[in-house]
């Protein structure tokens, strides 16, 4: 029997997003992972970050790829599953490539569940609306919202990439230390791998001009964007030689 789209259930979802991504801008402190784990937890109640990081995202990978092969007659073409392929190959990155490189710091197991509710359910949302309820004529491939979107998506992942390479090398294996970011946009700006993600989204929600899509990238704006102020202050207060030019997230401005 034929799926059908549940408008309701996909409001409530990107509405839940958006109070979600809100929320976070009312705490004044950095969600407790990475450079803000709590030291003082019991190491039993964290896990290794490389385990942590493939666990919290694959579920953004898997659930979308589930509904797309349950499909009858599934071809990779049509514009939403062109779409949601761009969903699927960023979590393929942070699932298959960025979690098996990461060198962080070990990662707090309850932060890790409530991080792997989150990716399953917006895997759910941006999948079953673009697979059940979006509707795209072949036109939009020519669109200027879809191709704005593509290259935002496809320049916020290399921005994104990048970004996560020069974190990598700061650290020799087995280092804890922090030091200063340098090169590409970290140049610029101490959140140079949040403001690559950012992109991303906000390019993904112009490509499939949809609710879910925007609330996403609405989201992100907020809980990297707070990140990315957090990440400043923190640069700021260790390093007496931190560039001061260096704005948070967006280059010259903020």
């Amino acid at each position: 029997m034929p799926v059908q789209c549940q408008e309701s259930a996909v409001l409530a979802g990107s509405v839940t997003l958006i109070t979600i991504g809100a929320m976070t801008l009312c705490f004044a402190e950095p969600s407790p992972y990475g450079k803000y784990s709590k030291r003082s937890a019991p190491e039993a109640k964290r896990l290794p970050a490389r385990a942590a990081w493939f666990l919290q995202e694959l579920p953004s990978f898997a659930v979308p790829v589930g509904i797309l092969v349950q499909e009858p007659g599934f071809v990779f073409g049509p514009p939403q599953t062109v779409l949601l392929g761009l969903f699927c190959g960023h979590y393929f990155y942070r699932t298959f490539i960025y979690s098996l490189l990461t060198r962080g710091t070990p990662y707090p197991a309850s932060f890790l569940l409530r991080g792997i509710v989150f990716c399953i359910g917006n895997g759910l949302l941006q999948s079953y609306y673009l697979i059940y309820c979006a509707e795209y004529l072949q036109e939009w491939y020519t669109d200027v919202r879809f191709s704005l979107g593509i290259f935002l998506f496809i320049l916020g992942m290399g921005i994104n990439i990048h970004s996560d390479y020069a974190l990598r090398q700061l650290r020799k294996p087995g280092e804890v230390i922090y030091k200063i970011p340098q090169g590409g946009l970290f140049t610029y700006v101490s959140g140079a791998n949040f403001l690559g993600e950012i992109t991303e989204w906000i390019g993904y929600a112009l490509a499939t001009w949809s609710i879910p899509g925007f609330a996403f990238a609405f989201f992100t704006l907020c809980f990297l964007g707070s990140r990315a102020v957090h990440h400043h202050r923190f640069y700021l207060k260790m390093f007496e030689d931190y560039p001061k030019s260096r704005k948070a997230l967006v280059p010259f401005i903020f």
